[in-house]
Order: structure tokens, then C-alpha cells, then sequence
């Protein structure tokens, strides 16, 4: 039977494009962007130039109109050479724009799209010091002062803070009563917006070239016009525009499905060349057997991928009749994909050898920046709790209150 996501000729061109782009201009960059830690504007240049920001944007609003999947198949490929290169292409094709475009007011579509289409990676913030997987339990606010929403409180670990122009902030709001209405989504822009500032950078382990920073509002004003309400309004509008992050954990998993490719590829090039005992290790079962696993891991991992990135989830008119990815199939691909990919990393490191150890090799930083997805984006625990509702057909409530009711 033919798999749904069998490539057409127009995508297998697109992801050879992207496969000369990666090669010939971004990967002689990955381990000075690794070293200095600084955010490479340079593959963002090359990115946007080659059309591969904004991917997603429709034709009406002067986009190419591409599928998640032809998204997906770009960042793979960046990915393969620079893990913080195909986060950025994630983010400026998914996660907060999708939210933006599927929900946004007209005029709110049109400015978002301006900004991805130019390079922008939009920022998603969410994530708070004490409210990690519980999202919920944020305590930015927004108070309604007449037409107006004043902002106070902090992010953190918010992926291109500093760097990104346009930011989607998730906070609860309360009316001029104090009466809370719900958890809605705010528009505010780098430099432009009052209020909005930064505050220490996280320093990781892996994936340096991208910041990871703290974000925060001090009375931050934004006006009406910078309030995305979908349609199904404050009171459970929070889900909705959450449904916009399965796109973003189809993203994060592509971004370990090709770090691992790359690994991969290159631990099986090294296995034919390096020698010992008077012959290439590659004669060796041993290590025959690890290159097996890995391309098996790897076949496994990239059709769950990409049947994630084909499908439309559950919306108001039933399965299927959402702009996003199925909830589960994007949860299921980013667990099962984090987590080979991993296993992929270490191998390929391990056939390296005292080589792979180096910091020297590409293999050292590969195996730091892979590790980041089965936390970034949801961690392989919660998500397993997405899966395991969907397969109970209930709600599994995480707070201890939730049991005991």
C-alpha cells in the first residue's frame, strides 16, 4: 500500500534544495555557532532567501502555501548539519504562526505573516519558573484596563528570546473586576512593544547558538488589536490555541530525526574507513549489528514523523477537520522519535569511538543537542499521558485533586 506521505517529484526537489543549502552553507558554520554561542543570523539569511521561512503562510497572504510535511522535510535536512539551524526553521514555520495564522484577526495574519516571511522566528512563551508541564498553572496576568490588557510577570526558557521579533504570550486574564476570564494569547513585538525586556539566558548543554531566556512584563500595554481569541473564546480558548504546539512537536522531532540521520550517516562512512586489527571495523558483526538498529530506529522514527505532519486532528466539526496534526500521532512520533534518536547519537558516537569523545568531532555537539527533544516542547512523560488518554477515551488528570475527584 502507498504511504500517504510517499514524496511527489516537487518535494523530493524541495528537499534536495534543501540538502545543498545544509551542506554547502550552513553545516561549515555549525561548530563555530556551537563555539561562540551566537545566534547565526547568517543561515537565517540563507533560509529566508532560499524561502524557507514562512513555508507555511498561505498564498492570499503572500506565502508559498506549503504543507507541514515540505516544512518538515526542510528542517530534517538543516537539522542533519545544525541542530540550532533546524530549530530555527521549525519556528519560522510552525509552533506560534500556526497558532497566529489559523486564529489571528485578519490583520493579525497578515503582520505575522510579514515577519516569518522576513526571517522572523517568532517566539512561543508559555513556560514559566513553576509552570512547566502544568501550563495551566501560570500566573502572568493580564488585567483589562478599558480597550487595553496590562501585562505583568515572566517567562522562562523561551527559545529565541532577545533574538525574535514577534512574541505570542500566553497569560491569565482578568476583567476590570478582578474576575478571571480565562487564558488567552498576546501579540507583542521585540523593541517596539513597552513593557517587554529580557533577563538572564539560560546557558544549555547543547544547541547554543539559539538563546533560551527569561522574558519578562512590566506593565506591558497592548491594545485590543494584539489580543489572538479563537473562536471559542477566552474560557477555552487556552486548548485552542495549545492545539497549535502539536505542529511545534512535530517540528521538535524532526529536529532529532535529522541530527540522528546526520549522526547516522556519518558513524556509517567512518565504520568503512577506520581500520583495525588490519580491516575496517565496519567487517565487524558487532558493529554491523549497531548500524542495523540505527537505520531501523531511523525508518521507524521518520514514518511516524512524517504521518504526524500529514494529519489533521480532531476540531468543532469532528476527526480531521483541524489545521493541526492529530494530537496523539504528533505526541506518539515526538516520543518514540526523541528518544531513538538519542539511542541513535550515542551509537554513532560510540562507533567513533575516543574520536566521537572529542570535542573535535561533530559527533560531541550532536550528541548534546539531541538530547534537548525529549524535554523541549512537552517532555516524553506528559506526552505519554496524551497518548494514554487518548487511548482510555478520558481526561487523565495530573494534580492530586484531579484523583482524589
Amino acid at each position: 500500500m502507498t504511504n500517504q506521505w510517499q514524496l511527489t517529484d516537487d518535494q523530493l526537489k524541495l528537499q534536495s534544495k534543501a540538502r545543498a543549502l545544509a551542506e554547502e552553507v550552513v553545516a561549515p558554520r555549525a561548530a563555530e555557532v556551537d563555539r561562540s554561542e551566537q545566534y547565526p543570523w547568517d543561515n537565517v539569511e540563507a533560509l529566508q532567501q532560499n524561502g524557507f521561512t514562512g513555508m507555511t503562510v498561505p498564498k492570499d497572504l503572500g506565502g508559498p502555501g506549503h504543507s507541514l510535511l515540505e516544512a518538515v522535510l526542510v528542517v530534517e535536512q538543516m537539522a542533519k548539519v545544525c541542530g540550532v539551524t533546524g530549530r530555527i526553521a521549525v519556528e519560522a514555520n510552525m509552533g506560534a504562526i500556526s497558532a497566529v495564522l489559523s486564529y489571528g484577526s485578519d490583520e493579525q495574519r497578515k503582520m505575522a505573516a510579514e515577519f516569518v516571511l522576513g526571517g522572523d522566528k517568532p517566539a512561543i512563551c508559555i513556560t514559566e519558573p513553576d509552570a512547566g508541564s502544568a501550563a495551566s498553572l501560570m500566573t502572568t496576568r493580564a488585567d483589562r484596563r478599558g480597550d487595553s490588557y496590562i501585562i505583568n510577570g515572566m517567562k522562562h526558557w523561551i527559545t529565541g528570546g532577545s533574538v525574535s521579533k514577534l512574541h505570542l504570550i500566553f497569560a491569565r486574564v482578568f476583567d476590570e473586576q478582578g474576575e478571571e476570564l480565562g487564558i488567552g494569547g498576546f501579540l507583542a513585538i521585540r523593541d517596539v512593544t513597552p513593557g517587554l525586556s529580557y533577563g538572564l539566558r539560560e546557558p544549555t548543554l547543547g544547541l547554543r547558538g539559539i538563546p533560551e531566556m527569561e522574558v519578562l512584563f512590566d506593565d506591558m500595554e497592548v491594545g485590543p488589536e494584539m489580543v489572538v481569541l479563537p473562536p471559542s473564546g477566552l474560557r477555552r480558548g487556552f486548548a485552542d490555541l495549545m492545539n497549535a504546539y502539536n505542529s511545534q512537536r512535530v517540528g521538535a522531532g524532526t529536529v532529532a530525526l535529522g541530527i540522528a540521520s546526520g549522526a547516522y550517516e556519518r558513524a556509517v562512512a567512518f565504520a568503512k574507513e577506520r581500520e583495525q586489527f588490519g580491516r575496517p571495523i565496519a567487517e565487524f558483526q558487532g558493529l554491523q549489528w549497531m548500524l542495523a538498529d540505527m537505520s531501523v530506529q531511523l525508518e521507524a522514527a521518520r514514518s511516524l514523523t512524517y504521518r504526524a505532519a500529514c494529519s489533521r486532528g480532531a476540531g468543532p466539526d469532528g476527526p480531521g477537520t483541524s489545521p493541526f496534526p492529530d494530537a496523539n500521532l504528533a505526541a506518539q512520533a515526538k516520543i518514540f522519535t526523541a528518544e531513538a534518536s538519542i539511542k541513535v547519537v550515542s551509537d554513532a558516537l560510540q562507533v567513533f569511538g575516543a574520536a566521537g569523545y572529542s570535542r573535535r568531532n561533530e559527533l560531541e555537539r550532536m550528541y548534546r543537542d539531541v538530547r534537548m527533544f525529549t524535554i523541549g516542547g512537552g517532555t516524553a512523560q506528559i506526552l505519554r499521558t496524551v497518548v494514554a488518554s487518548r487511548i482510555l477515551e478520558q481526561k487523565l488528570p495530573q494534580s492530586r485533586d484531579g484523583y482524589l475527584r
